[in-house]
């Protein structure tokens, strides 16, 4: 059998993992010491009350994931004669997967005829979830992990994700976004627009002066590389600002008249830690990213 994995940096919840029949590997952040890794022991986390700890303050860190951790998720399915298909983030941004690489070696010399197929969605949050959602799709129609493998490598670099950043003090201090200097930030209401780079990568491209201006910036661009929008997913990720996404998702039904599907998506809180609250992004079917 061919065995569902994702993590929870995809914005997959268990309640959603349940559903479709996948397995959730949880990544971590810590604030001040202590380390929480969502949705591990339990199917509920307060995101509204995490966000409010980085309105007032903290500055949380993220961490990768020990060979031993996906030794502990993977082996139990090898050993029952499984392969596993894993659809995940950006392998660009994290030192995560060079775990997983090491223990897959380990596992490989053990199970030598089981198979990991691998989809790395080039991305984070909203653009990872929504590649899932289209690999998932596959998978429930009863695809294997080969052709799965082989729909990603053209189809992954066909989904965009812009976003702007309410403050830049979260991204300074991950260090996961280039591209921002002489950007001054919230101090002059300076939103930087961002996006995910072919390379898997967080990418500065730009910044607009206010909310409003940012956000007509995302949906020129939606316009402008979009391709065949209404016939595929738009998801619209957002890190606590609900009515900000219902806003965005607003203007965008009025630009394409009315005919776009569009699922509205809370942000994780790993990836939240990154940019902070009150940014909102787009995810669209595009001619390129």
């Amino acid at each position: 059998m061919l065995k569902f994995f994702t993590d929870t940096d995809c914005d997959v919840t268990p309640e959603l993992a349940r559903q479709l029949d996948c397995q959730l590997i949880s990544m971590p952040f810590s604030i001040e010491g202590e380390t929480t890794w969502p949705y591990r022991d339990t199917d509920e986390f307060d995101l509204h009350a995490f966000y409010d700890r980085l309105r007032g303050g903290v500055l949380p860190n993220t961490s990768a994931l020990s060979e031993q951790t996906y030794l502990d998720a993977f082996e139990p399915h090898f050993a029952r004669g499984d392969d596993i298909l894993y659809v995940h983030f950006s392998r660009a941004m994290t030192a995560t997967f060079d775990s997983m690489d090491r223990a897959l070696a380990q596992l490989r010399q053990k199970y030598p005829a089981r198979r990991l197929y691998e989809v790395d969605t080039k991305g984070i949050t909203t653009i990872s979830y929504t590649i899932f959602r289209e690999a998932a799709d596959l998978y429930r129609a009863g695809k294997t992990g080969g052709e799965i493998e082989a729909w990603a490598k053209d189809a992954v670099d066909r989904w965009a994700m812009y976003f702007f950043a309410d403050d830049l003090k979260f991204f300074r201090h991950s260090g996961r976004v280039s591209a921002l200097a002489g950007t001054m930030g919230t101090v002059l209401g300076i939103r930087p627009i961002i996006y995910m780079s072919a390379e898997g990568k967080m990418v500065s491209v730009g910044k607009e002066k206010g909310r409003v201006k940012a956000m007509e910036r995302l949906v020129s661009t939606v316009e402008a590389l979009g391709d065949a929008v209404a016939d595929h997913r738009v998801v619209i990720g957002h890190t606590d600002c609900p009515e900000l996404a219902r806003e965005l998702a607003d203007k965008l039904q009025e630009r394409f008249g009315g005919k776009l599907d569009i699922e509205l998506r809370p942000v994780n809180p790993t990836a939240g830690s990154h940019c902070g609250p009150n940014g909102v992004g787009v995810c669209f079917h595009a001619k390129h990213r």
